[in-house]
Order: structure tokens, then sequence, then C-alpha cells
């Protein structure tokens, strides 16, 4: 029967698939979601993404080979608005509506939590990070025994963020009494649990933990954790908050006369934005640092240096660079990988390639099964970092200790804030 000139274009046209960098392929295309904070108080964890995938879009550009198939990679951003539900639906949206082969997610608990769960739900393959382990492992329920089947993690763990704030405070001198800010959330419920967060260890080394208790992200009053730690005499202050937070305990405590000579928070304090907001507060904070531009690692994918990837981001977004910039990145070298050893597209497949990964990435060596505590797993390494008036910047964030992970090359010591 003989064809018409129509059905040819018609056939040729539903052949030819364009890739999210616009070229076209004879071949089906792979969908990658990605969900991460675009907006809401946690947004800062989101911000380098959109910059990352237009990255990815050209490191995508020729496609990808999977089981000797040539596919085109379309992927798509979802927005969790720092909601948990909100990353749960969008998951789901993600898998059953728009049919991606794997998830990639990051930014704290609130979102990797509910997307990986959707996933484990669906049989989906997803990879996330920007979480301690902790909170994402057991709060999600997980069993040590049994793990998980479809959702890894790429993090470092509470254990390491607390050697590493332990070691700043170790090198200046204080009176040792601590107080905690820990909201009621999945990080502030771990970072203040008993057994698994900070009071076990603080206690071991000699240090005194005031808890005043959990409180609502979003708060505008933080007289009362103030008062409790001046009444225990406290010269250092941890804990993990979100930045608004952050900002509003350290004007009160300002105005309430509080001075600590430490503060080391958690999540708040990661991003130059949040700190330029807090003006002259700002001087001498310290936190946990995950990557930075001079950590000695390479993208497996694009070749890029940790400096040369920062330096294309603020070449190109014109901002200072983020901490979520290597861990975005690294989530889409994983996948990369995984999908040119897998065997196919189909979802047991890919999670198999998934878990038999061992790859040098722009955050470090990502492998499963291997030094992390549980088969789901793989760490990466963390240091301690301080807020210091800078050149370029108005803030730029300074190793200051690195016995943790002496690979990453230290800037400078920490100091007291106010001696």
């Amino acid at each position: 029967m003989a064809i018409t000139r129509r059905e040819l274009i018609q056939s040729v046209a539903a052949a030819a698939l364009v890739s999210a960098s616009g070229v076209s392929f004879a071949a089906d295309t792979i969908k990658i979601g990605y969900v991460s904070p675009q907006t809401g108080p946690l947004a800062p964890f989101g911000e380098a993404d959109k910059w990352v995938i237009e990255q990815m879009k050209g490191a995508f550009k020729d496609g990808v080979t999977v089981g000797g198939k040539k596919y085109a990679v379309e992927i798509l951003l979802k927005d969790s608005q720092s909601n948990p539900n909100r990353a749960g639906e969008v998951a789901n949206d993600l898998i059953l509506k728009d049919k991606v082969a794997m998830i990639l997610t990051a930014g704290t608990p609130e979102t990797a939590n509910p997307v990986s769960d959707a996933c484990e739900l669906n049989q989906l393959p997803c990879i996330s990070s920007v979480v301690p382990w902790q909170p994402w492992f057991f709060g999600r329920k997980g069993d040590p025994a049994k793990g998980f089947k479809y959702t890894y993690h790429i993090f470092w763990g509470l254990e390491d963020v607390i050697t590493n704030f332990t070691n700043g405070w170790n090198s200046v001198k204080t009176n040792k009494k601590v107080g905690g800010l820990f909201p009621n959330d999945g990080d502030g419920n771990a970072w203040g649990d008993k057994e698994l967060g900070f009071p076990k260890p603080l206690t071991a080394q000699g240090y005194s933990l005031t808890d005043p208790g959990r409180f609502q992200n979003g708060t505008q009053d933080f007289s009362a954790q103030i008062a409790a730690f001046k009444k225990d005499n406290v010269e250092i202050v941890t804990g993990v908050v979100i930045p608004p937070d952050a900002k509003t305990f350290l004007t009160q405590a300002r105005q309430q006369g509080f001075k600590p000579k430490v503060i080391t928070l958690g999540k708040a304090l990661l991003f130059p934005g949040a700190i330029e907001a807090l003006g002259d507060l700002g001087d001498g904070l310290t936190t946990e640092v995950w990557w930075t531009p001079s950590h000695p690692f390479t993208s497996s994918l694009t070749k890029q240096s940790a400096k040369d990837l920062a330096a294309a981001y603020e070449a190109s977004a014109k901002k200072q660079w983020t901490q979520p910039i290597g861990f975005a990145h690294a989530l889409f070298e994983v996948a990369a990988d995984a999908l040119k050893r897998s065997k196919s597209t189909k979802p047991d497949d890919l999670i198999s390639a998934v878990a038999a990964t061992e790859l040098k990435t722009v955050v470090g060596d990502v492998k499963w099964g291997g030094p992390g505590p549980f088969k789901n797993v793989s760490k990466t390494p963390l240091v301690l970092g301080q807020w210091n008036k800078g050149g370029k910047y108005k803030y730029e964030l300074t190793v200051v200790n690195n016995q943790a992970a002496t690979a990453i090359p230290a800037g400078g010591k920490m100091r007291l804030m106010n001696p």
C-alpha cells in the first residue's frame, strides 16, 4: 500500500523527539525530575538549581545511551514551595503524569523526605541530598536492617556536624556552656534528639547544653530562649534554624544584651544572601561547610574543578557562589553515570545501576554500601567555616577548621565574636 506524503511527514515528526537543549534525535526521551524549594523560607537551598539545570542541558545536548539505545534528555524542575505536602504532590505529578525515569531532590527534610517517600512507594529511582542522613533515613522510619530499595542519599551526618562544631569550639576559649536552638521540624528534632543528636556527644566532651525546647519555624519572639541562655551564662549558641529565624534571634539577642562568644548555626548561615541580610550581625558567625570553590574535586560530567564551577556560576548568575551548587551538580553526575551503566530505562535496572555507583564527583567520592552507615547512604566530607568581612563580596566564607577532612584546605583559624 502506497504511503501518502502527509503520512510520511507525520511519521517522521513522530519519530523526532526534541531534547532539553533543542537537539533532535530519532529516539525516545528520558525525563529526569528535580524537586527543590524554589520559593518559601527554604528557597536559598534551591537558588542555584535553575542555573545548574541550564548547565545540564548543555551536558546532555547529545543525549545519553542506555542499554545500547540513544535517548534525548529532558529535565523537569518542580518547586516544593518549602512545604512537605507540596513536595509530595509535585513528586507524584512527576511520577504519574510526567512519567519521569528518575527523580533528583535536595534541600532539607521538608523537601527531600516526602519526595523520597513518593518514589519509594511508586518504585521509582530517586537520588537525594542536602539533608543530614539521620533525618533523611530515620525521619522516613528507615529500618537499618532493610534500608530502602528505590531511594539513595548523598550527604554527611549529624556525627560529622557535631565533630566539626566541637572541633571549632575546642580551638577557642569559652566556658563550654552551650545554648541550643532546635525548632519543631525534621532537622531540629534530629539535632536535638537525646540519642541521635547533640546532647550526648556534647556531654561526653565536657559541654553543658541548655535546650529551652522546640519552637515553630517563623517564630517572632525568642525572648524565652535568650532569657534561658543568659540565666545559664551561655557563651556558645548552636542549632539548626531557617534564615528568617536566625535574623530574628540575632537581632533580639543584641537588643536584649546577650552577646555570646560563639554562634555556630546549621542551615541558616550557609548562604551569602542570608549573611548580607544580617548586616553587621553577620560578622564572625560560624557554620558547617559542605562545598566550596577550594574543595579539591572535579566534575565527572563537565570536567570542571570546584573552583571552575563556582567561577562559572558567579560569572553567569552575577551572584556569589553558594554551597548547594556542588550538590545539585553532583546529583546530575550520579544520574548520568547510572543511566550510562544501566541495562535499560526500567526502574529496577536503573536503581541497580545507582546502587553500584563508584564515582568521583565535584563533591567527593560517591559510593553506596561502602563507608556509609547504611546501604542507601554515601557520605561526603564536612568542614567548619566562618563568615568574615571580605574583599570581592561584603562577607566571605573561610574554612577555619578542617580536622575532620584534611584534604579540604583551611583558609584561616576560628576567632571569637565577642572576646
